[in-house]
């Protein structure tokens, strides 16, 4: 079953979700993922390339790559960090990557070490309305 999103999603301009947490020790580790609305434009995913485990990760530029029968697309990192951890399983299952989003379809974690960049991000209403201004 297909997890909602939650009111605490932050989203990028280019469609990926970040979900803030504390870590266990000192700092915040933020999830990512790509979100529905990208995922359903896309259709018919093909390929997933994800970065390995310690790659730093900056706001706004490239971590990864995935392709669609339509077009190859970049994935954009939300925040500043480290990577954490990847879900191989997501580049596994390509076809269920839809089917759960915000939950079994992240992406990766990201240690944050600059928290700057989440003033950036929209929450869930200004999201919505991007979506819905692209859709006409």
């Amino acid at each position: 079953m297909a997890t909602p999103p939650s009111k605490d999603l932050l989203y990028s301009k280019t469609h990926e979700w970040c979900r803030v947490e504390a870590g266990p020790a000192s700092g915040k580790t933020a999830t990512v993922g790509l979100s529905a609305f990208a995922l359903q434009a896309l259709t018919d995913l093909v390929f997933l390339d994800l970065p390995p485990v310690g790659r730093e990760v900056k706001a706004g530029q490239p971590f990864g790559e995935i392709e669609s029968v339509k077009a190859v697309s970049d994935l954009y990192s939300p925040v500043d960090g480290q990577v954490a951890a990847v879900n191989a399983e997501a580049a596994k299952r390509l076809d269920h990557l839809a089917d759960d989003p915000y939950g079994a379809g992240w992406l990766i974690k990201v240690k944050i070490t600059d928290e700057a960049a989440l003033a950036d991000l929209l929450d869930e209403a200004a999201y919505q309305k991007q979506c819905e201004e692209e859709q006409h």
